[in-house]
């Protein structure tokens, strides 16, 4: 196994960082480093917004609730970006181009770009000895994120990215095993593969080093499904003029 495949397998989210900011090099690197993920069609079609208002940072926590939104090394915010095209065009073509904008395949491909490239910058990250930890919670109000950084029409927040020197050292959460996840020509689900994984981290959450607790995988997601989660983000995102086709 080489240094890249030891470092992808040993990723952990970092949620507590020791009180010292990027440098401008650092940050420049990790977004470079982004900037080279696969694009679809080469759109990149995406923004990153860095956050280094304390301010601003401190309302951006109060939105996650999450104290290390504003405590940490840097904030980065990756949104989905089709105004970036759109503007780019005279009005013409603009109105020609509504119909792809506008469409839920576009709204897909904006956000996977955004995703990619936020694993490449999570990987920068980590290689430079750098924690990081996504942050969907920012989509606990979507309308007011998207007020606080004066996002204009077809730009929507996807998830924040914390990014700092750790001041942790969490352990490594298991993933499933290989064949629940990895299916050959055809979808295959089978129960048991769950049932195998509800063991390993009901095992998992008795050993690790803090916070033991008793608690399962599917637990987990029934526990957290069983209220409605963050229904207004349908009506922002049709707002926003995307997926609404």
């Amino acid at each position: 196994m080489n240094q890249t495949i030891d470092l992808l397998q040993n990723h952990r989210s970092i949620r507590k960082f020791k009180d010292q900011s990027l440098s401008k090099e650092q940050i420049k690197t990790i977004v470079k480093a982004a900037q080279s993920a696969s694009t679809s069609s080469y759109y990149q079609a995406y923004t990153i917004i860095g956050i280094t208002d304390s301010q601003l940072k401190a309302k951006l926590r109060q939105v996650s609730g999450q104290q290390y939104v504003e405590d940490n090394g840097h904030l980065f915010v990756f949104c989905a970006d089709l105004n970036r095209m759109y503007q780019s065009q005279p009005e013409e073509i603009q109105e020609k181009m509504k119909d792809n904008i506008e469409n839920t395949e576009f709204f897909m491909m904006s956000a996977i770009d955004g995703a990619l490239a936020a694993q490449n910058a999570a990987i920068a990250s980590e290689s430079m000895g750098l924690g990081i930890c996504y942050i969907g919670s920012l989509r606990n109000d979507i309308n007011r994120v998207n007020d606080l950084l004066n996002l204009p029409q077809y730009v929507i927040p996807l998830f924040g990215m914390v990014v700092g020197i750790p001041d942790e050292d969490p352990d490594v959460k298991p993933r499933f095993d290989f064949d629940a996840i990895y299916h050959e020509n055809q979808y295959g689900y089978q129960h048991e593969h769950v049932e195998r994984f509800d063991q390993t981290t009901k095992q998992y959450y008795v050993d690790r080093s803090f916070n033991t607790k008793q608690d399962s995988w599917s637990q987990q997601v029934g526990r957290k499904l069983s209220n409605p989660i963050r229904m207004d983000v349908t009506d922002f995102v049709k707002n926003k003029g995307l997926n609404k086709r």
